[in-house]
């Protein structure tokens, strides 16, 4: 019964962590849109579709303790992940001076820390990633 309970906070802890970095990554894009007026690229909006929704996902697992939310959110933060290392990789190999020229992306505009929006969704989803892929060992065990 101690093991059960040990498991269970732990998955709630991961789903605690998961929630954080969503909520995070939604406000800190809706803040550089809206708040510094930088306009989002195709990417950046395919990259937000993605990343809005696991803001309520996971909170609603969070609060009620599905440890088989992972189910719905690997496909999100997995294809998610994808479109923010493509758009970090155009920043990188691009000719333009580190932009990825599609549809007039200003994400390399803000940087925090060095990384720029891209990377930091990238960060975000990889982390959400990662803590759904220890919460799908957990609750196999």
């Amino acid at each position: 019964m101690a093991v059960t309970r040990h498991l269970a906070g732990r998955s709630r802890t991961l789903l605690g962590f998961a929630t954080l970095v969503a909520v995070v990554a939604t406000v800190g894009s809706l803040y550089l849109s809206l708040g510094l007026g930088l306009i989002p690229c195709t990417l950046c909006w395919y990259q937000r579709i993605l990343m809005y929704p696991l803001v309520v996902v996971l909170g609603v697992a969070f609060v009620e303790n599905r440890e088989t939310i992972f189910r719905t959110v690997l496909p999100l933060s997995v294809f998610g992940g994808g479109i923010a290392a493509y758009h970090s990789l155009l920043q990188l190999t691009s000719s333009t001076g580190n932009q990825c020229t599609i549809g007039g992306c200003g994400s390399v505009l803000f940087r925090v820390a060095g990384l720029t929006i891209p990377n930091l969704s990238l960060l975000a989803f990889v982390l959400i990633t990662a803590s759904m892929l220890v919460l799908m060992t957990r609750s196999s065990e």
